[in-house]
């Protein structure tokens, strides 16, 4: 089914599950993306940024995500990641994006909160989820660098939800956006703290940097929501430039599209497979 990020996460709250949001970056990946976690009999989160929305086409996304997930049994979420401008989102939710966040975690605190508040409003009236964030992730997202993040503190994680009621709530512990190179250090006690303060569920941002014997323990912490996105950049890249360079200029593309869209897919697997957790209570 095509759902809600609330949906998703109310399920993951209530059986003590991660669920993966996997950000794609071009229209080739979906497809494997959603099968691999219908094989795994999970639901999954597609993601794009901004830049990529618009380069593939906000109404061909959710064509594309919605046809899948009204045809195969696996509940499917397509949610705008790092939304910094109202338009944008606004754009996403009339296109039929099922979710959104907006990101104003490098607003002052009182803006952070009025512009998300009013996200809010407008995305419920519409059915539409809402992920917030509180704190700053350091690193590099889709071309824009951020300095050093500043970790977010359980009480201003308290104050944001209870001013802007968002629906899911991305906090900074460490991690950093673009790591693939080397591991992070996490701070899973913060999110233990955050977790105890607020009623919410957690997100994880720059997970393709976290060490995977760190996500069960950030699972029971409390974190719902779990975000890799260069992992997948890097994966499909390296198999498209094996596949490429080694082709005949003539040959079909999908023989060179298709190595590399089977290693998004294994990705997906194997992150969604790290997650689940060993028992579904």
């Amino acid at each position: 089914m095509y759902v809600t990020l609330s949906e998703v996460l109310t399920e993951a709250e209530r059986i003590g599950s991660t669920v993966g949001a996997f950000n794609a970056h071009n229209l080739e990946m979906i497809p494997p993306m959603i099968l691999a976690a219908r094989d795994a009999g999970s639901p999954i989160i597609i993601q794009t940024s901004v830049g990529t929305a618009r380069y593939i086409g906000m109404e061909n996304l959710v064509a594309l995500c919605r046809g899948m997930a009204e045809r195969e049994p696996v509940d499917v979420v397509l949610h705008l990641d790092h939304a910094t401008k109202l338009e944008d989102i606004r754009d996403a939710i009339d296109a039929g994006y099922s979710s959104v966040m907006f990101d104003g975690s490098s607003l002052p605190f009182a803006e952070n909160v009025l512009k998300t508040r009013r996200v809010v409003e407008f995305a419920r009236e519409r059915g539409v989820s809402v992920e917030g964030e509180i704190g700053t992730i350091g690193g590099t997202e889709d071309g824009i660098s951020v300095a050093e993040g500043a970790l977010t503190s359980p009480e201003e994680a308290r104050a944001f939800h209870e001013a802007t009621g968002v629906d899911a709530l991305a906090v900074s512990i460490g991690t950093h956006h673009g790591s693939y190179k080397g591991k992070t250090q996490i701070d899973v006690g913060l999110v233990e703290r955050i977790h105890a303060a607020v009623d919410v569920p957690l997100v994880v941002h720059g997970g393709t940097g976290v060490d995977e014997a760190d996500y069960d323990a950030l699972r029971r912490a409390g974190v719902r929501k779990f975000n890799i996105g260069t992992e997948l950049i890097v994966g499909w890249t390296r198999a498209a430039k094996e596949t490429f360079g080694a082709t005949e200029v003539n040959a079909s593309l999908r023989n060179n599209i298709v190595p590399a869209n089977d290693a998004v897919a294994g990705i997906v697997r194997h992150k969604i497979g790290c997650l689940l957790p060993a028992r579904i209570s």
